[in-house]
This record gives structure tokens, sequence and C-alpha cells, in this order.
């Protein structure tokens, strides 16, 4: 690769954090100058120093146009590799400390791999330590499961910038290893890791490096990945990193005799869904994602590989109905997803339901989850009383749809529950939270679980449309025109039992 003009050689940007370095700073950077790979930037991070670090750095910046400086107020190695990566112009990444070493052909070997194989996210080199220590680390054959339990990647890997990108750089509050939560992020759902042939690398060990000093916080740090990253854990483990690591897998089967849980994709296309479900008790303790309501019950909107997924936890059963969810009744998790499926069946629409789960403690039933697909549908029945047209706007694909009147949204929503209760269901929280509309002509029902089977005659069924849902006479005449239309009933008699029952309910 040296024989290359090197305006067709990739840039490789080199990202040094620098903190109170001074005793090795000026041998790391001579390493880094000796590096033969023409086509070089090299960036250096003052964060915070309060020795003479930054002073050598300006002289090398002085004889060397390839070294660039910036300065951030002391906010560890995660926030200053993020800012340099955010100046760098390269393809490629490679952070070294500001007190290792590192060999003249590193970069071009690494450089020549990635560029060979799009599938290789990491190229790491063998690695010795000198100092306090000497001799090689020896590394076990990467794999996802053993990088679960520990870290077995250099700091000093490269790796493209467009994969720190995709999982939001170096997570700054992680106090110490805080490369091994980020090549987690990067390689939990796949990509290949190249260890080179040759010692490339060289660790100093010496009693102020940064191991050495944060060694009684590496607990923050299981903390710390397991709630970013409980889908990993739950399929390398069945269940969190145990601060005994190597009893993780013996550790969460044993809790899981206890606690049995069953889950149940809809689709399981995606095997990782299955991972995504499992961890959803982390995800809702860690305060994950956007709470849309939160009362007995709770719904959030957590994201998931480019995707958005509406969970719904609820709340534990009392004691009674916990022995009856447990072996005796489907839980609601159970019910909204298989409901929410037969709806859609009968072309009813419902957000497409993904999953759900039950845990148990014991014989008792503990918490429960749905989840389905976010809908696509920006209003409720409440935003639409009261209105003189809705702006689907940005909802939407459908142009011929752009705005819509009230009276349109009113007819479409008294169709969808002639349909409802034509199929022979009723639902018992028809309330202006559980009606969606929009996305052109779409209505959704939601909040499925305590939908009831049988003949739905017009009395009860105008009885279930109106009693939980407000409006004025007109908005009420409109819909018992259509809701009558579509049932093949006598308009006026729905108009009047509705208002009836809408009174009787206030």
């Amino acid at each position: 690769m040296e024989s290359r003009n090197s305006d067709l050689l990739p840039l490789v940007s080199i990202i040094v954090p620098v903190y109170n370095a001074e005793p090795f700073l000026a041998e790391t950077l001579r390493s880094i100058q000796g590096i033969q790979y023409p086509n070089l930037e090299i960036l250096l991070m003052d964060d915070g120093c309060s020795d003479g670090s930054m002073a050598i750095a300006r002289e090398f910046a002085g004889q060397d146009a390839r070294i660039r400086l910036y300065s951030q107020p002391n906010q560890g190695a995660s926030a200053a590799r993020n800012n340099l990566i955010r100046q760098a112009r390269g393809k490629y990444i490679l952070p070294i400390d500001a007190d290792n070493l590192v060999e003249p052909t590193y970069v071009a070997a690494a450089v020549e791999v990635l560029e060979a194989n799009p599938e290789v996210k990491v190229v790491t080199p063998r690695t010795d330590q000198f100092g306090l220590r000497t001799g090689e680390i020896h590394y076990p054959t990467y794999s996802i499961h053993i990088l679960a339990r520990k870290n077995i990647i250099d700091a000093c890997a490269m790796y493209r910038r467009a994969d720190w990108e995709r999982v939001g750089g170096y997570c700054p509050e992680v106090p110490t290893r805080e490369d091994w939560e980020f090549w987690l992020s990067m390689l939990e759902f796949g990509g290949k890791v190249v260890r080179l042939p040759k010692i490339e690398f060289h660790y100093r060990q010496h009693g102020t490096s940064k191991r050495h000093r944060m060694r009684h916080r590496f607990h923050e740090v299981i903390d710390i990945v397991n709630r970013r990253h409980p889908e990993l854990y739950e399929r390398e483990f069945g269940g969190p990193l145990r601060h005994a690591r190597r009893l993780s897998s013996f550790l969460n089967g044993l809790y899981r005799l206890f606690h049995p849980r069953r889950t149940v994709l809809v689709d399981d296309s995606n095997p990782n869904l299955l991972y995504f479900v499992r961890a959803l008790p982390i995800h809702f303790a860690a305060g994950h994602g956007e709470v849309i309501y939160k009362r007995r019950n709770e719904l959030r909107i957590l994201p998931f590989q480019g995707e958005e997924y509406v969970v719904k936890q609820f709340a534990v059963p009392n004691l009674l109905n916990r022995l009856v969810y447990g072996f005796l009744r489907k839980s609601k998790a159970q019910r909204s997803c298989e409901y929410a499926q037969m709806l859609i069946d009968k072309g009813i629409d419902s957000p497409r339901p993904v999953a759900w789960q039950t845990e148990r403690n014991g014989l008792l039933m503990g918490r429960s989850y749905y989840v389905s697909e976010k809908s696509r549908c920006p209003y409720t029945y409440a935003d639409l009383i009261g209105s003189d047209k809705i702006d689907d706007t940005e909802a939407l694909d459908n142009p011929a749809h752009l705005v819509k009147t009230e009276d349109h949204y009113l007819r479409l929503i008294a169709q969808t529950v002639a349909r409802l209760h034509e199929a022979g269901m009723v639902h018992q929280d028809l309330s202006r939270g559980n009606i969606l509309f929009g996305d052109g002509d779409r209505v959704e029902l939601i909040d499925l679980n305590r939908l009831r089977f049988h003949k739905v005659d017009m009395d009860e069924g105008c009885r279930n449309f109106a009693e939980r849902l407000p409006a004025t006479d007109r908005q009420r005449r409109i819909m018992a025109e259509a809701y009558a239309e579509a049932r093949g009933f006598d308009a006026e008699r729905c108009y009047q039992l509705m208002q009836q029952y809408n009174k009787e309910k206030e």
C-alpha cells in the first residue's frame, strides 16, 4: 500500500485524548509520526490538562501540519474521543491514548483489511505491554459471547467513522473501559473482528494509568452495559451480566426457575426481536424510550434496530387475579395481542401486533407486556372534537388526502365501529384515547384487552359507541347516520339511542 498514490488512499484520522500526559506524550507523538501511511490526520484533545502536556503538543503541531489541536474542559476520554471524531475528516478512525506506542506498519495493514472486507467492523493488532509489566497480552479468539463478558479488543483498534455514527459514539457515562462498551454497541448484532498477525501496539503499564486508577469502579461499568445492551445479555446469558461474570448464565438460569416467563412473537422473521421483548423489564426500569401514558399501566415508545415500537406494561394484578392469570385465564397482554390480530384479520385496523410476554413469581402472575408497531395515525378522537379540519400533511403517503374535514373522519370512525359490531365484537373501553385516525382514510382501534364477543344488536351497539365518546348534537347525528347505514338500522333511532346513552353516562 505504501507505493500507491496517497490521494487514492482513504484518509485515516488518528485521535489522541490528552490529560496530564506530560511524561509520555512526546514519545507517543513521535511514534505516531513514524507511521508509514501517507494519508493521515492527527487530532489531539486537551481534556483539561493542568501540566505541560499541551506545550509539548503545540511544539509538535508547529512542526507537523497533519496535527490539529482542540481543547475542552475535563470531561473524560469518551467525550474527548467523540469531540475529536466530530472534527475528523477520515473514513477510518484510530484512537491512540497519549501514553502508548504504535508500530509504523499498523495503519496500512488495518486499512487494507477494512477496504477489502465490508463485513469487518474492527481491525485490532496484537499487543504487548511495557513499563510495570512486560510481555504480550494474549487475547482469546474473538466471539461476541466472550466480548459480552469482558473486553478482548484493544482501545487502539481501527474502525469506520460510519459505524461510530451508527452507534452514537462512545458513551460518556462509562467511567472506565469505555472502549469495551463502544465495541459492544458496534458488534452486538453482527460484524467481524480481525486481529493482525504481528505485534503492532505497545500498551504502557504505569501506576497513574486510568485502568489502575479506576479498577474499583468496574461494577458501575457492568451496571451500565446491562442497561445499554439488555438484548445482547438476554441472548448470550439469558439475563444480565452478573458482577460474578463467569456465573452469569448459571445465576440467570437459577432465577428463571422461580420467575418463569413466556414470550410469544407474532412474527419471528427477526430473531433479535425475541431478546428485545425479553429485555422489556430492563428498558422500563431504566426509563428508556418516550413515555406516552403513565397511570396504573404504562405505555412507552421504544426504538430497536431502526424501528419504533409501542409497549404497554400492565400493572401487577391484585392477589386473586395474580393466581387466576397465572394459570386459568389469559393475561391482558396476551389478549391484547390476539385481539389485535383478530381485528386485522376481519379488516378492522389496529397497530400491527408484534409480541407479548408474561412473567410469574412462583405461582403468581407478575408483570406482562404487549408490543405493537407504532401507529402512523397522528390523531385521536379527542383531537377531533371541536375542530374544523384535521391537517394530515405530515403523516402521510397519499397526497389525495392531505386535509380531511371533521365530518369525513366522524363517518370513518362510525363505519369502523359498525364493522366491529357486525363482526360480533364489543370494545368495552371505547374511549376518546383509544380511537386513532389519520394517515389517509385509516382508523385504528387500540387498548383491546377488554374486547367481548357476542351478537351486538342496535341498542347495545349504540350504547357501546356513544357512552364514552363526547360529541355535539351535530357530530352525534353524523356518526349515527353513518353507523346506521353501515348496519342497516334506522338512523333517527340510532341517533336517539346514542344521545340517551351518552347523557346517562354523564
